[in-house]
């Protein structure tokens, strides 16, 4: 687990990245699987878009490992930022969730442009 406190913005940022890859790197060394990072909130007084950006990044790097990111004890600053972006979803989806919410993918019945099965439609809506 990982406990985030204060701000997270511009300037913490690079802690919680470097906190979250000792994580996976300590475990992949010591050959014990991670299957999730928990992210603790109960202590987080702010958030900005930097902040925002750190958690999209990590939920990439989580991804590539195959790991689940769980975002726990979340206080009203990070709700709010989370709801008005969509990400929240995203964020705590299973791994490999690469769809946002505000665009979803398309089915896998739809050809890609030049494919040999025929041209490509638009999803419908």
């Amino acid at each position: 687990m990982v406990r985030v406190g204060g701000d997270l913005d511009y300037l913490t940022r690079g802690q919680l990245l470097d906190a979250v890859t000792v994580v996976l790197t300590r475990r992949h060394a010591a050959r014990h699987p991670v299957a999730a990072v928990r992210l603790e909130f109960s202590r987080l007084e702010s958030v900005d878009s930097s902040g925002l950006s750190a958690l999209l990044q990590i939920r990439r790097l989580l991804d590539e490992a195959g790991v689940a990111l769980h975002l726990d004890e979340r206080p009203a600053v990070l709700e709010r930022l989370l709801d008005m972006t969509g990400t929240l979803e995203l964020l705590t989806g299973p791994p490999g969730n690469t769809c946002p919410p505000w665009n979803t993918c398309p089915p896998e019945n739809i050809s890609a442009p030049g494919d040999a099965t025929g041209p490509a439609r638009p999803p419908a809506i």
